[in-house]
């Protein structure tokens, strides 16, 4: 793979033929191993989208794009939402992808990510349920949650999970709702989920880090060492916080970046097989 270039691949999967970009960041040698993301774009978008307004592809890891199914609505989405299409099995198709990518590139699984915005973001709350150990870090942004991706979720190992929500956000609700005729999860219900699973015992901690955006932790959990991490963006909208040029519904104030704080606290979450 050439260092810096955005190439498209494909995969099979149960008999469909599944697309994904990967790009290659320009101090990749092929002889030592690097991060890999695997970014998951939103409801109505394609790979390419989410390459352009999130910026990921600027930090030094191999970030893969994979690009959803049509679903009933016509539109491209993942597997869990209301709307996703009925042969979506979007778990078998990141497992191939990992496989893909474990076989042609030099990647570190045990540094291995998961993003995902809006629907992405409940594509990543799926695999974070189904495949807890799969990934080294979760960061789910606006995520729309619906009720059919977090079935079976109460019980399997803590995640280190970062999680980003604007309280205006008029698209996914901040305090859950029903979208397409199925509830969604509120921020809190889907941290909660976590901080349980880490074993968190005492209330969570909030401090400012701006006039607009609050840090939301969990600081007394058992000594797992995986965190969870939620930034409340008060008065903010479903945009991908200081988003590179996503014209999604609503505005927010881009006084954080969500990509450089994602890469943050994956820089500092456990690898796997390391606790």
């Amino acid at each position: 793979m050439r260092p810096g270039a955005t190439i498209t691949r494909s995969v099979t999967v149960n008999g469909l033929v599944r697309t994904y970009r990967v790009h290659v960041p320009r101090t990749y040698t092929g002889r030592q191993r690097v991060p890999m993301i695997l970014a998951f774009h939103g409801h109505a978008e394609r790979g390419a989208t989410f390459e352009r307004y999130t910026g990921l592809s600027a930090l030094p890891a191999v970030v893969v794009y994979p690009d959803g199914l049509r679903g009933t609505d016509h539109r491209f989405s993942w597997q869990g939402a209301p709307y996703s299409s009925p042969r979506a099995d979007d778990v078998a198709f990141t497992r191939a992808i990992l496989r893909a990518m474990a076989a042609t590139a030099c990647v570190d699984r045990a540094r291995t990510y998961a993003v995902g915005r809006s629907n992405g973001g409940g594509m990543v709350a799926l695999l974070a349920c189904r495949m807890p150990a799969g990934f080294a870090g979760f960061a789910t942004v606006s995520a729309a949650v619906y009720s059919r991706s977090a079935t079976g979720c109460g019980h399997g190992p803590p995640i280190s999970l970062i999680d980003f929500h604007g309280t205006a956000d008029r698209v996914i609700g901040y305090d859950g709702g029903t979208r397409y005729g199925e509830r969604y999860l509120s921020s809190s219900a889907w941290l909660q989920r976590w901080v349980d699973r880490a074993g968190c015992v005492d209330a969570p901690v909030i401090l400012p880090v701006n006039q607009v955006v609050d840090t939301v932790t969990w600081p007394l959990c058992r000594g797992t060492g995986h965190p969870v991490v939620h930034y409340r963006i008060r008065g903010g909208s479903h945009r991908w916080p200081g988003s590179t040029g996503n014209r999604a519904a609503g505005s927010i104030s881009d006084t954080i970046s969500a990509t450089e704080l994602i890469w943050q606290f994956f820089r500092t979450a456990p690898r796997l097989g390391s606790s």
